[in-house]
């Protein structure tokens, strides 16, 4: 099946490189940057959220409104809008949009983070809570009759939704998270389980266990997976790595003028601050491991910004970074997430350097051996090879 690419827009032009300046809403800046994904050929957008950004649901509208094919993909945190309310409004999204919403759910790794937004549940509870919150959503959206629920953490009665999704049967969920509690419900749900980019030997332990977890749930269907780069590009090796120590220097260089003092989240990577949720403290793992692993994956970075968000980097000339994503294709991932340090520019260089390389070798290798399996069948295969 077509490998899917996932950009990212932000409301103003920042990244861990380029520290942001100007107000955190830039209107135009926001329509140019869903617009540079659309005219690239990505598939998707992930539209973050975070205690003190824009509100991702009002992003995701007005990136809709200002393209015509590019489907959404909506951060979202169970717990902060009530399952039955959450259900209408995605709904309502995808009905305006004519069926281009997915949602990711990020049920919260940090407690700090979610305390801004006065959730004081433990990172266990809320993975309680996701789980029902996610069983009252699926089912809002695809019940013709009233019904009720009522769990630990909701209870509700004879709702029903009007408002169904343009999607048939329902809207998209992916998933992210690496912890035990995550795999466990992410493999129930997730129509796509989210992971950052790895080692592949290390992505294949997670997919194995994301596998384990859907078939523990009693899914036949195993989940997509997708996983998430920082591609550094350039038209020679010696270019790519160029930048790639360029990019290194920028970020220590913010880090130590205080450019990243009014980023919470970031102004914890200048104390040394240990990260709670357990796919930051894999990253930082990876990189103190070595710094270049298999065939373009580069690690400090991420050891730079303290194993904060998908913050690896694939480096090399664009045939490099292409293959180096057909090697975790091999593995069974169905989604690639991609964004750059530098964001907008680096939007159309992918659009017209890398994913054409990507795809035109899927469509290759699909003519050549038939329609590509499903994760259950050749990439189970492929993931136990390396486990």
């Amino acid at each position: 099946m077509p490998i899917e690419f996932v950009g990212m827009i932000g409301t103003r032009e920042e990244s861990e490189s380029r520290p942001g300046s100007g107000p955190a809403l830039n209107a135009d800046y926001t329509r140019r940057f869903a617009q540079a994904h659309e005219d690239a050929g990505f598939d998707r957008i992930l539209v973050a959220l975070g205690s003190s950004s824009a509100d991702p649901n009002q992003v995701a509208a007005y990136a809709a409104s200002k393209t015509s094919t590019l489907k959404l993909l909506i951060a979202h945190r169970p717990g902060f809008l009530f399952p039955t309310v959450a259900a209408r409004t995605f709904a309502t999204l995808d009905q305006f949009s004519e069926g281009r919403v997915a949602i990711h759910i990020i049920t919260g790794g940090n407690d700090a983070e979610q305390r801004r937004d006065g959730d004081y549940l433990t990172k266990d509870e809320r993975y309680a809570r996701t789980d029902e919150y996610l069983d009252i959503v699926k089912q809002a959206w695809t019940s013709n009759e009233p019904f009720d629920y009522e769990g630990t953490y909701y209870k509700l009665e004879d709702f029903f939704s009007a408002v169904k999704p343009a999607q048939d049967p329902r809207i998209p969920i992916y998933f992210g998270g690496s912890s035990a509690a995550a795999y466990r419900v992410g493999g129930k749900h997730a129509d796509t389980y989210a992971l950052w980019g790895e080692p592949l030997a290390e992505t294949a332990e997670q997919i194995a266990s994301v596998y384990a977890s859907a078939r523990a749930a009693g899914r036949t269907q195993m989940p997509g997976i997708s996983v998430s780069f920082r591609p550094i590009l350039g038209a020679t090796e010696e270019l790519a790595w160029e930048r790639a120590h360029r990019i290194l220097d920028d970020i220590n260089t913010s880090k130590a003028s205080g450019a990243w003092a009014s980023n919470r989240k970031r102004a914890a990577v200048l104390g040394g601050a240990e990260p709670q949720n357990v796919g930051s403290q894999r990253l930082l793992a990876a990189a103190a491991k070595g710094e270049l692993h298999d065939r373009a994956l580069w690690t400090p970075v991420s050891q730079a910004v303290g194993g904060g968000g998908n913050s690896t980097a694939l480096v090399g000339t664009p045939e490099t970074v292409a293959q180096a994503m057909l090697d975790y294709i091999d593995l069974g991932v169905t989604t690639l997430l991609i964004r750059g340090y530098d964001p907008l520019e680096d939007a159309t260089d992918y659009g017209r350097e890398l994913l054409p390389l990507v795809r035109a070798e899927v469509a290759r290798r699909e003519a050549e051996n038939g329609s590509a399996a499903r994760p259950s069948t050749a990439a189970n295969e492929s993931v136990a090879a390396l486990v």
